[in-house]
């Protein structure tokens, strides 16, 4: 019992983020894309990009499975290759960037499931929706580059179906089906950076 009280006391003292992860690793931006393609018209698939955003990963196990993961994406960055067609996205028919300018994510768990592959379940938050999703991880491994920074390479992709997060806008189209597909297909290279 006397161990059990010293224990208690001792964590009191040093306080719990002494034994949390210490090890923090922060998205490389020049290295990392967030991507995104959706259906249009039933025959085709837009493709577009975030350009802005930010991300860390607290993990001090090699294979990262303990790690703890958060990242924030400006809505406004926003990029299809086409300024109208953005602009209709970053509006109250989509986004409304005004009114929430930033998609989150933030992890729950990552499991391994076999070799380098993983399951991230966690809460996104888009359009002031938060829901659970479950994303497919390929962990790439860890390298040092030619001027001694450590990184971690991942492909992280996944589906959610837009309406979900309140993004309802549409069109029928003659003959049947749908302007703009409900699914949305996420891909997401990334590469970390460890801090020292």
């Amino acid at each position: 019992m006397k161990k059990v009280i010293l224990s208690v006391a001792t964590i009191a003292t040093i306080g719990w983020n002494s034994i949390a992860q210490t090890t923090k690793w922060v998205i490389d931006k020049s290295h990392s894309k967030v991507q995104f393609d959706v259906a249009h018209l039933v025959i085709s698939e837009v493709t577009g990009q975030f350009k802005s955003f930010d991300g860390s990963v607290l993990s001090d196990k090699p294979d990262f499975s303990d790690a703890k993961i958060e990242v924030s994406i400006d809505v406004n960055s926003i990029n299809t290759d086409d300024e109208k067609r953005d602009g209709h996205l970053k509006s109250p028919d989509f986004f409304d960037a005004n009114k929430y300018p930033k998609i989150t994510f933030k992890s729950k768990s990552l499991k391994k499931v076999n070799n380098n592959l993983y399951k991230l379940t966690g809460d996104l938050t888009m359009h002031g929706v938060t829901k659970e999703v479950v994303l497919d991880v390929q962990f790439n491994g860890i390298k040092n580059d030619p001027w001694g920074n450590t990184k971690a390479g991942f492909k992280v992709t996944g589906k959610i179906n837009r309406n979900d997060f309140g993004l309802k806008y549409n069109a029928p189209l003659e003959g049947g089906g749908v302007l703009i597909g409900e699914e949305v297909n996420i891909t997401c290279n990334v590469e970390l950076l460890k801090q020292k």
